[in-house]
């Protein structure tokens, strides 16, 4: 008979438990990401179905928990596999895709809403215009 999750909840309720931490949880789960297969879907899934009993035995709340802290590991010790995306999914770092520069000194960033201001625009509005012209004199 093979036991499912609802099972496996059902054992942890009477008192039977794994006895892990969500920090342990997180290594194990790095641990078998960085062995997946390039282009491998839906990797959280993967992950937590080769946790064995590990996974089984942990609540849902700590397999998120523990996901969360997995994702940016990955994405920060192993840049040259994995990227973190604004919505905070984890892909393959394909090549194709590179991260966005989102740092802006403060300096840079006060000359530009002050130019903003004196402009009476937006600073998104003065960034759109300012690469609409710099792409015209580009093109020429």
């Amino acid at each position: 008979m093979l036991l499912g999750r609802k099972d496996f909840a059902d054992m942890r309720r009477a008192g039977m438990k794994v006895g892990s931490s969500k920090t342990k949880l997180a290594q194990g789960m790095l641990e078998i990401l960085i062995q997946l297969p390039p282009g491998s879907s839906n990797l959280k899934e993967a992950v937590v179905a080769r946790l064995g009993l590990l996974g089984e035995m942990s609540p849902t709340r700590d397999i998120d928990e523990a996901w969360k802290q997995t994702k940016k590991k990955a994405a920060k010790d192993y840049p040259d596999r994995f990227l973190l995306n604004d919505r905070m999914v984890l892909q393959w770092n394909d090549g194709k895709t590179v991260p966005l520069d989102k740092n802006i000194s403060a300096v840079n960033f006060k000359k530009l809403n002050h130019l903003a201001r004196r402009e009476n625009c937006s600073v998104d509005k003065l960034i759109s215009t300012l690469i609409k012209s710099y792409e015209k004199g580009i093109c020429r």
